[in-house]
């Protein structure tokens, strides 16, 4: 593709599929020229390098998470959708959650979807700094859960370019572990249901669970009912 004729968006978006399916470690600027029928020169007209062009990719993927009105259909149906929105998200592109150990990300699709956080959970009845703390502690919650995904996805990759069987190392691996998990009674327990996987499984509906208790625990605080919360529920700002 001439130089005159790329646009950053079509760089972007390349990035992005090239992300999805190689990594962080997968993306360079030969490869992607090649996907995109030009010289990797070309690429450098729009972007300036290759963290650049991660900045501009990791904002871009905010614009897939719905911000529903919190208005029109409540806070808690809002939080619940956004953040079950995050967490396809961050499945989707598992190099993102690897990026913010070594990149700090900005950008219009991260800020509105911020912004949008927030007004959540104004509407909801926090106030100021204990806004920023809600839609702190959510986010903080999915992004943990999809680390492990995150992390064997990584882990995959890399064992796969350093020419091993990575299906089979790891599977390997869980073997070791569970039979070491089965000196301990609760987790020999576990393991010897019939319903039982290997030991990193986790148990079905767990995102889901986490997220309704942690909902229900910031729904407490809002009606002075949760441990810790102050009298009046949103009453103090410091809170």
């Amino acid at each position: 593709m001439p130089r005159d004729t790329l646009t950053q968006e079509q760089i972007v978006r390349t990035a992005i599929e090239l992300l999805d399916e190689e990594g962080l470690d997968g993306l360079n600027m030969r490869s992607l020229g090649g996907r995109l029928g030009t010289a990797a020169t070309a690429v450098y007209w729009h972007v300036k390098n290759k963290d650049n062009l991660i900045l501009l990719a990791g904002d871009r993927v905010w614009d897939e998470v719905e911000l529903p009105d919190p208005e029109a259909v409540g806070w808690r149906a809002a939080a619940t959708t956004m953040a079950t929105g995050l967490h396809a998200m961050f499945s989707r592109h598992p190099w993102l959650v690897q990026a913010f150990g070594s990149h700090l990300f900005y950008g219009p699709g991260k800020a509105r979807h911020d912004d949008h956080s927030l007004a959540v959970y104004e509407a909801a009845g926090f106030a100021c700094a204990r806004a920023d703390r809600a839609a702190a502690t959510v986010f903080t919650f999915v992004m943990g859960n999809v680390l492990g995904a995150s992390a064997a996805v990584s882990l995959t990759r890399r064992l796969n370019r350093d020419g091993a069987d990575a299906e089979a190392l790891i599977q390997d691996a869980m073997a070791k572990a569970t039979e070491v998990a089965m000196d301990f009674p609760r987790l020999r327990a576990r393991l010897e249901t019939p319903t039982a996987t290997d030991y990193a499984a986790a148990p079905d509906k767990t995102f889901e669970f986490g997220l309704q208790a942690l909902l229900d625990g910031l729904e407490g605080r809002l009606a002075g009912t949760a441990p810790g919360s102050p009298p009046g529920g949103a009453s103090r700002r410091d809170a």
